[in-house]
């Protein structure tokens, strides 16, 4: 054992996973949108399945060449870190994720060289102004329109061009629609993508951001304080509204999730109002096609594990790991658990060389794709290092499905 490192483990120790070369397949994305309304009040009072919203007709025409569009789904309430989670992703397929060029400017819709991420917040069949009207939040199920999510999903899927609507978060009203052309990878996120059954089956792989309510008040007032001017009264009120809607259709999602990230309070610092450091779990469900989980050490084993002395830099707090077996929602699991934040996160290195089936394709790539990204929150605590390791997760899932390779991306 290494000087400095302190571990209790059930079990012998392994080493890193195998690393494979590949080639990225070329491919186009296309987006174009149609033209872009005036700002004009849209009561949408009627159900979703009567509204009769002309601008969210589906129109489907047909996509050059034969491809095969893998769907990822991310669930997560507002404000979890699902536009930070899907650059990661996006970009491990390389280029940025942009908005559509030329297009609606308040369009939900990024796009990159092989990804189209769509928001599911497009599929609400009532504006701001019909869910007053109504008495119900946007997490309601008869504020979203499930019929059209399905028919355009199962479209996107089928190689066949939508006229998705777009929801204007600035405004709170329903914009004409704008076109869709079938990806290599489509990722659906939101409030509901696993909430309707038939849209669930048409998920390939599919993740949920699962914060603690204790990190997200912490989360909401720093941001909606801090950068919003809210007061404390107006954060609680808009919480507490929320709450019953989110209990009720938005977290019982996370039981159909192939892997759950939950974000939680540390437990190396006793009463942390603050809620900096955080204490980060990837519970990832066993016998998922065409996905292993990732593992500490040695696969199966009960392992918990303090990496700081010689190779790591730790101040207060520290680092502490977890890895082990589990059961979720009636289903076997393995959980891998970091708990605290590197001070200097080149030295991930270190924690990487004893990570197994990480889906990396080199030694050093979860390293690399972190310091790319520093700028991003959370990429020197677990909820970044496991939106890489998923992302990497993501990549493997598509190459499995497709039998097609993507080229590992340079920093």
């Amino acid at each position: 054992m290494r000087p400095g490192t302190t571990m209790a483990t059930t079990g012998h120790l392994t080493s890193a996973s195998k690393r494979m070369s590949f080639v990225r397949s070329a491919g186009v994305v296309q987006h174009r949108m149609g033209m872009v309304s005036q700002r004009m009040h849209q009561r949408m009072s009627s159900s979703c399945s009567s509204r009769g919203r002309s601008t969210a007709v589906v129109t489907y025409a047909s996509a050059s060449g034969e491809q095969k569009t893998i769907v990822i789904g991310l669930a997560a309430d507002s404000g979890c870190g699902k536009s930070t989670f899907m650059r990661r992703v996006t970009q491990l397929f390389g280029g940025d994720p942009e908005p559509p060029k030329g297009g609606n400017p308040d369009s939900n819709t990024l796009i990159s060289d092989n990804t189209t991420v769509i928001c599911l917040d497009d599929y609400h069949c009532l504006d701001r102004y019909g869910r007053k009207d109504k008495g119900v939040t946007a997490l309601a199920p008869e504020a979203q329109d499930f019929d059209l999510m399905y028919e355009q999903i199962k479209a996107i899927k089928e190689g066949k061009s939508v006229e998705k609507p777009i929801y204007n978060h600035v405004t709170g009203l329903l914009d004409p629609p704008e076109t869709i052309v079938p990806p290599k990878i489509l990722i659906v996120e939101g409030l509901h993508p696993f909430f309707d059954e038939r849209v669930n089956e048409l998920i390939d792989f599919s993740i949920y951001l699962d914060i603690s309510d204790e990190v997200k008040f912490a989360w909401k007032i720093q941001r909606d304080m801090a950068e919003r001017g809210h007061s404390l009264e107006s954060i609680q009120a808009s919480i507490e509204s929320r709450k019953p809607d989110f209990d009720a259709y938005i977290d019982p999602q996370k039981a159909k999730a192939d892997v759950i990230v939950q974000v939680l309070p540390t437990q190396l610092i006793p009463d942390d109002e603050e809620k900096k450091v955080l204490r980060v779990k990837m519970i990832q469900k066993e016998d998922v096609e065409c996905f292993d989980p990732t593992y500490l050490f040695d696969e199966g084993s009960t392992v918990s594990w303090i990496p700081c002395g010689r190779k790591l830099t730790c101040s207060f707090p520290g680092i502490k790991f977890f890895y082990g077996p589990d059961t979720f929602y009636g289903e076997n699991v393995s959980v891998l658990e970091m708990d605290g934040q590197f001070d200097k996160l080149e030295e991930l290195i270190y924690v990487e060389s004893h990570l197994s089936n990480t889906s990396a394709k080199f030694y050093g790539e979860i390293t690399q794709q972190m310091l790319k990204n520093t700028a991003f929150p959370g990429s020197n605590n677990g909820t970044g290092l496991f939106q890489t390791l998923i992302g990497l997760k993501v990549r493997e899932v598509y190459e499995k499905m497709t039998s097609k390779t993507v080229e590992s991306v340079s920093a």
